[in-house]
């Protein structure tokens, strides 16, 4: 779920905060990608679409191309990217799982009703409700991407709060997903639509975090605090409060404590034994492996074992697959450069020659309007 209306409330309050990016700019960069969303993304896409693809057995297989299809597509754009799998769910979090089964219940009731009335748009939209993200999708996501030579990271946790750890690290320049949250696990920079900007045609929404706070007007603590007012995975909010009202109460109360000694709780009900305090801090001290720990190497494909995954009973062509191998393997040797501003430090010194060019167009303009000013008539 990420935070709700976070997007919207950072465009309008702090616009300075977020970028327009094309995926060219990442040339060089180390990249952590939600590996969980990117999964969901192409189970979607692909049941949106039309039918699952299967293997010959009836497996699904749509997540296992939309990953390798759109690595190589990363990686021949110069990016290095790293893959973080979701660990076990907090605790916390299990309220917000079980609203998902519940939801999920109720879309299957509705599939059922849709089939028999025969409306496909509603078969298509329930559908959609119904793909979910199964521990067989995760392993088998990461055999492939170590069969491409890109290195995976499975996360004690949540995924999100992983990468925002390299990020803060610096092992990586972003993470890369569609919840907001990695900003409130306080990941210093946030990339939305980076894994599907070519294929969409959009751009890459770039956020920045000091900026959003300097725009919001917030320390980290209090924009944590704003984002489980706004709705968060791993408690309730405040019933009642919109993100219009949620920023209107910590800029002037300061804190979820604060608020709750100010206002009307009859108007503004919290949740039954809102444990706001956990969540806050499952913010600020996630479960996370140590970066220092953690070594991120990319490494050449193995053209002969992707074959051997990816073609017989899964179905993939095998030209494709070895052609796609091909593609890694040069955008490899491609980009072992890196980036030039890693080695470089980029000055706003003049040159020597255009200051001299500057100062004689500025004299001769002095010339022209009658020398250095003096004399003229007042206006």
């Amino acid at each position: 779920m990420g935070i709700l209306g976070l997007s919207k409330l950072i465009a309008d309050i702090a616009p300075q905060a977020v970028k327009e990016m094309e995926i060219k700019n990442y040339f060089g960069r180390k990249i952590a990608i939600d590996a969980s969303m990117s999964l969901y993304q192409f189970l979607i896409a692909v049941r949106s679409e039309g039918a699952q693809l299967v293997s010959v057995d009836g497996e699904t297989t749509s997540h296992l191309m939309g990953t390798f299809y759109r690595t190589i597509r990363l990686v021949e754009n110069g990016i290095k990217p790293v893959y973080i799998f979701d660990g076990k769910p907090p605790d916390m979090k299990s309220h917000q799982l079980t609203k998902r089964a519940e939801k999920r219940e109720e879309a299957e009731k509705e599939l059922q009703k849709a089939t028999e009335a025969g409306d496909q748009a509603s078969i298509d939209k329930f559908n959609r409700r119904l793909v979910k993200v199964t521990r067989q999708h995760g392993e088998e996501a990461r055999e492939l991407l170590k069969l491409m030579g890109v290195p995976v990271v499975e996360a004690p946790c949540e995924a999100e709060a992983q990468c925002a750890a390299l990020v803060k690290a610096g092992k990586v320049f972003a993470t890369a997903t569609e919840d907001m949250d990695a900003l409130t696990f306080g990941a210093n920079v946030l990339l939305r639509h980076l894994t599907f900007s070519e294929a969409r045609k959009m751009p890459v929404q770039e956020f920045h975090l000091n900026n959003v706070l300097s725009g919001l007007e917030l320390s980290q603590k209090e924009f944590i605090d704003l984002c489980i007012l706004l709705g968060c995975d791993y408690c309730g909010s405040l019933r009642g409060v919109g993100p219009k009202r949620a920023i209107e109460l910590i800029k002037q109360h300061r804190s979820l404590e604060e608020i709750m000694r100010n206002i009307d709780t009859n108007k503004y009900q919290p949740p039954e034994n809102w444990d706001y305090e956990n969540a806050r801090r499952l913010f600020m001290e996630p479960e996370v492996k140590d970066p220092k720990d953690i070594e991120l190497k990319w490494c050449d494909p193995d053209e002969e074992g992707l074959v051997k995954f990816l073609c017989g009973d899964r179905q993939f062509n095998e030209e494709r697959v070895r052609n796609g191998a091909k593609k890694l393997l040069k955008a490899r040797s491609g980009t072992t450069q890196g980036r030039l501003d890693g080695f470089f430090t980029i000055t706003s010194s003049p040159n020597p020659k255009r200051k001299s060019e500057d100062v004689k167009k500025n004299a001769a303009k002095k010339m022209k309007s009658g020398g250095s000013g003096r004399g003229r008539k007042p206006k």
